[in-house]
């Protein structure tokens, strides 16, 4: 275990030292060279460390929460089954190039009503190359758990079937390199794994954080809180050793 990596961060990625805080209007924010860069005696992330890829119409900053207002017709997929592609949900994140850590995240999606809506976890690296996590709502009876590795123009889709009533879901988005895994927990404390996945766009320094989006003609309030970086907790395999070259 690398001791000299990230430290607990126990509040928003997404928070400026300011108090509440909308925004409606564009900016333009500037990635820092790596995340460590951005880590401030108080363990806070200074906001110029974080970047929306594409900002949304509303969104408010609140102490450790971020809440966004997703817009109708956002969505993120490429290609694979559907033949479509689409690449305009609003996406927030940091970057780094360290190569072993676990970021953590709790979605609220109390709101969604619609076939699709979503919110999540994800590393978004260009529009043919990302990984997200989320939970799907599709009908008052069930909704999809799942997660969604797109390499080089083509999306997969892993899902399981959920209860309509769960509403809040705990993410850990995880590196080994350019190995990656997702894992999700309703406790924030027992995760499960959801995926473990290469990214070959995603050897070097990578850009992750959380997005939401509404897909179909629908509009939710997504709400992301306890935000955290920390060591890697996706051990390192103790089972059957690599084939020797």
């Amino acid at each position: 275990m690398r001791k000299n990596i990230f430290f607990f961060l126990g509040v928003s990625l997404l928070l400026a030292a300011c108090g509440q805080q909308t925004k409606n209007e564009s900016q333009t924010v500037d990635f820092k060279d790596n995340v460590v860069e951005a880590l401030s005696d108080s363990g806070r992330i200074d906001l110029n460390s974080l970047q929306w890829t594409r900002e949304p119409k509303a969104y408010e900053v609140r102490n450790d929460t971020l809440i966004i207002t997703t817009a109708p017709h956002t969505d993120l997929w490429q290609r694979t089954y559907y033949h479509f592609q689409n690449d305009n949900a609003p996406v927030l994140q940091m970057s780094s190039r360290e190569k072993f850590f676990s970021f953590v995240v709790k979605t609220d999606f109390t709101q969604s009503h619609q076939r699709f809506d979503q919110c999540g976890i994800v590393m978004y690296l260009d529009s043919e190359n990302w990984l997200k996590g989320s939970v799907e709502y599709e009908n008052e009876q069930f909704q999809h758990l799942g997660s969604v590795a797109t390499n080089n123009g083509y999306s997969d889709w892993a899902t399981t079937a959920i209860a309509a009533d769960v509403k809040t879901m705990w993410y850990r988005f995880s590196r080994r390199e350019d190995d990656y895994c997702i894992e999700c927990s309703q406790n924030g404390v027992d995760f499960s794994q959801m995926r473990i996945c290469h990214m070959y766009a995603g050897a070097d320094e990578i850009r992750f954080g959380i997005y939401a989006c509404s897909p179909e003609e629908s509009s939710f309030t997504a709400v992301f809180t306890d935000m955290k970086i920390t060591e890697c907790m996706w051990q390192a395999h103790d089972g059957q050793q690599p084939d020797e070259e």
